[in-house]
């Protein structure tokens, strides 16, 4: 579980993915280009869709987020589910 806790702290931890997991968890499954468009559009950011690429990567290597192919869409869905287990461990 450390581990999974440190890729969960890594992904926290860049300013970037935690709007990409705001925006996420105000619209869930979103396209690429849609995410890419909201970032842009709410928070000024000048961003790429290979970078939001590599940023979905590192939040799917933490189980931030899961990556679903709907037709030709790939669709970005928020999990909450690794947050709420890591936060159980201190709320007990």
């Amino acid at each position: 579980m450390n581990g999974n806790k440190d890729l969960i702290f890594k992904a926290l931890d860049d300013a970037t993915r935690r709007l990409m997991l705001d925006e996420l968890s105000e619209r869930n499954e979103q396209t690429m280009y849609e995410l890419t468009a909201r970032l842009i559009m709410k928070h000024n950011l000048s961003i790429s869709r290979q970078a939001i690429a590599k940023h979905v990567a590192v939040l799917e290597g933490a189980g931030l987020v899961n990556s679903v192919k709907k037709g030709k869409y790939r669709m970005i869905v928020f999990n909450n589910e690794p947050l709420k287990h890591l936060l159980d461990g201190w709320l007990k």
